[in-house]
């Protein structure tokens, strides 16, 4: 079994995804892999299982392409987006049987800010360092190790791969009220002392225009960073979910491909369970902070 997929139009630093390198800081690379880990997990579902490890994450604008081969199944799922397959509107998310020169158009929905297609067959892209997610920053892995374009053409691997079938487990968000997030004490949250940790907290910030895979930054009408007096913080490690505060004030939420080590304070982490949610929050969308301590942010992670 062998095809492929013509890509006709593509939102901008959209890549090639799978679970990503987890073992990438190690060598001085973010773990990379997709922005919406539950959505990604869903089109696994959707295809029982038995699915490419690898997808297309597109961003908001969405993404056409034609497919040539024999008969394939996909699954989509991500943001809320427009879908047509061969110009006939579906459903989002969707499960699609696609024939040789069907062509998919997935334009901008309501929300969300990425979306995902996951192929019955795995992408023909090769492995680089145990994984075939793109690291826009370090540019590797994906296809040429770069953001996908109109004009790609993307073959699908001849060989099938045995894979264990069976569904992946998504851990479902205790319910919060909108645009409300869960952080945990960052590294310099004492450093830049308790005035600072509670100003976070007094008014909701906006997601900027300037969002991408390595961070968010946040407007902050207030204006109530000032870290001028710690500028000096030698560099170390970051992780997902770490809000720096920047030399201006401004606030950025570390994202998939942050850079491996930063020099700016951290003044809080979002927990792991919150940060999927965070990634599809649309430029000009309100986020507020609630404090939660370590054992809470654990029990978040159990929730089915």
């Amino acid at each position: 079994m062998i095809g492929s997929i013509s890509i006709l139009r593509i939102s901008p630093n959209s890549t090639i995804q799978d679970a990503g390198r987890a073992l990438g800081l190690q060598f001085g690379l973010s773990a990379s892999g997709p922005m919406d880990r539950k959505a990604f997990a869903r089109t696994h579902n959707a295809l029982d299982g038995q699915g490419s490890q690898s997808v297309v994450e597109f961003s908001m604008l969405g993404i056409e392409f034609t497919y040539a081969g024999p008969p394939m199944e996909c699954a989509v799922d991500g943001g809320e987006f427009q879908l047509r397959h061969n110009g006939s509107e579906k459903n989002w998310p969707a499960h699609l049987f696609l024939t040789d020169g069907d062509q998919v158009n997935i334009t901008t929905g309501r929300a969300g800010n990425y979306g995902y297609i996951r192929f019955a067959q795995a992408l023909n892209v090769p492995l680089m360092m145990g994984s075939k997610s793109t690291n826009l920053a370090a540019g590797i892995g994906g296809l040429e190790s770069r953001a996908l374009r109109a004009g790609d053409k993307i073959d699908f691997e001849d060989e099938v791969i045995p894979r264990p079938s069976g569904q992946v487990e998504i851990v479902e968000n205790t319910q919060l009220p909108d645009n409300l997030v869960r952080v945990l004490p960052g590294l310099h949250a004492e450093l830049l002392g308790p005035k600072v940790w509670a100003s976070l907290f007094e008014a909701p910030f906006k997601i900027s225009n300037s969002i991408d895979r390595m961070g968010f930054r946040l407007n902050d009408p207030l204006s109530r960073f000032d870290v001028s007096a710690h500028k000096n913080i030698v560099s170390d490690a970051v992780v997902p979910g770490d809000i720096q505060i920047l030399g201006d004030g401004t606030p950025a939420i570390l994202m998939r491909d942050h850079q491996p080590i930063g020099g700016y304070p951290r003044i809080a982490t979002i927990i792991d369970a919150d940060l999927d949610y965070v990634a599809q929050l649309r430029p000009n969308r309100e986020i507020s902070f609630i404090s939660t301590t370590l054992q809470k942010a654990h029990k978040a992670m159990e929730v089915k």
